[in-house]
């Protein structure tokens, strides 16, 4: 609930504004007030009438404004709120607040405030996938702006892919979460919790290497669940397109080896989770020098060799081992008898089993359906998001880890 708190909306211009009027529905609902500030291009989408309407207050729009302005109305509107939320947020104005600009009434009561700031970001997939949009997103982040979305899905232009504004729903969810009394119960507090997330490349030469198909997007939906949760999280990471997670410590690596020794760096933890898709061979004697193909040459032999087993080598350990060790098996056939194998193999407390055959769509896709493996029993879960399937676990193991157990 919002009871007693105020959120600063601040309305910017993209298609996506129109869901900034049921967000304002939204958080009243929940027994917040909202004032509002709309760019000047926030008033091609949304009038400032229906915005004032809805929030049952004056929306500002003019830094100007000689009435607002005598009285310093941007220092105010940044102070008086609990939480400012920009929805839509647009890529010129995540470009504006990530380099310090303020040339309008929505960026310098940004740049004023001493409070909490989120984004939700919309725009054009392509926009949003551009390295200047993520170097600014990532700026962001490491200045503690809470960032919720963007989805993936269908754009106003036609185009498919991640860009869309997160749904209110979801959106409210966060603040909620964001406005939380920082002292609240939490089950994973004061625990540490390790995850590995994506795949690996492993060199052929300065230029190639071995890889697979994971996105790193359930790992990565872990490591958000379990720091709701309260945990101290450590990600280690191999090469994902994905946003840093706010809050949370990662770790970038290319290898299994490295992310074996990261693994090992971080001891103790309480739970370690292995999502991460390892690679499980690398060459041999990797070249220092791009190979090139010679002439009447047909083909090319590399002698491949075993990476390290970081599941089994975490697991098996004598000391600091985790509390809890959770692996993955991703399967394309015989997926519950070959996940029942591995975890009796690599000594874990707990297997989570997912069919990733082409026919399921599973690999690199945002759902995911998994089957939860003990030594003692298997629990079949329905097909849900990846981060429903991580907000679900990391639940699970917060309370076998509250009750002692050990799986």
């Amino acid at each position: 609930m919002l009871n007693d708190k105020r959120i600063l909306l601040i309305i910017t211009g993209g298609i996506a504004a129109y869901k900034s009027l049921e967000l304002i529905r939204a958080i009243k609902k929940q027994g917040g007030s909202v004032s509002t500030i709309l760019t000047k291009a926030a008033k091609q989408f949304v009038t400032p009438l229906s915005v004032a309407t809805l929030a049952g207050e004056k929306a500002f729009d003019d830094l100007f404004d000689l009435n607002d302005e005598t009285e310093i109305g941007h220092i105010e509107l940044s102070r008086a709120a609990d939480l400012i939320v920009v929805a839509p947020a647009t890529a010129d104005i995540i470009a504006k607040m990530a380099n310090g600009m303020a040339d309008d009434l929505a960026t310098t009561t940004l740049l004023a405030t001493d409070k909490p700031v989120m984004i939700a970001p919309a725009m054009n997939v392509r926009m949003w996938e551009h390295v200047a949009t993520q170097r600014n997103v990532l700026q962001l982040h490491n200045d503690g702006i809470m960032v919720v979305g963007p989805d993936e899905g269908e754009m106003a232009c036609g185009e498919y892919g991640p860009g869309r504004m997160a749904e209110p729903e979801a959106i409210i969810a966060a603040i909620i979460e964001a406005l939380s009394p920082v002292d609240a119960e939490k089950p994973l507090q004061g625990k540490r919790v390790l995850i590995t997330a994506g795949p690996t490349h492993e060199p052929i030469d300065p230029v190639r290497y071995i890889a697979n198909r994971s996105s790193g997007r359930q790992g990565y939906a872990l490591a958000i669940a379990a720091e709701r949760l309260g945990a101290k999280v450590i990600l280690i990471s191999g090469p994902v397109n994905l946003d840093i997670p706010p809050g949370i410590e990662v770790l970038p690596v290319e290898t299994a080896s490295e992310m074996l020794q990261y693994a090992k760096d971080e001891l103790p933890v309480d739970i370690a989770i292995f999502a991460a898709a390892v690679a499980d061979w690398k060459v041999k004697n990797s070249a220092d020098e791009k190979l090139k193909k010679q002439k009447g040459q047909d083909s090319m032999q590399m002698q491949l060799v075993q990476n390290p087993d970081i599941l089994q080598t975490m697991a098996k350990l004598k000391t600091n081992r985790p509390q809890l060790v959770v692996g993955f098996a991703a399967e394309t056939e015989n997926l519950l008898e070959n996940a029942k194998a591995k975890l009796l193999k690599k000594g874990c407390d707990m297997i989570i089993a997912n069919d990733v055959s082409h026919e399921t769509g599973i690999m690199g896709g945002n759902d995911n359906q998994v089957h939860i493996i003990t030594a003692d029993k298997v629990e079949s879960w329905p097909k849900m998001s990846k981060q429903a399937v991580a907000d679900r676990l990391m639940e699970y193991l917060a309370a076998m880890l509250g009750h002692g157990v050990n799986i």
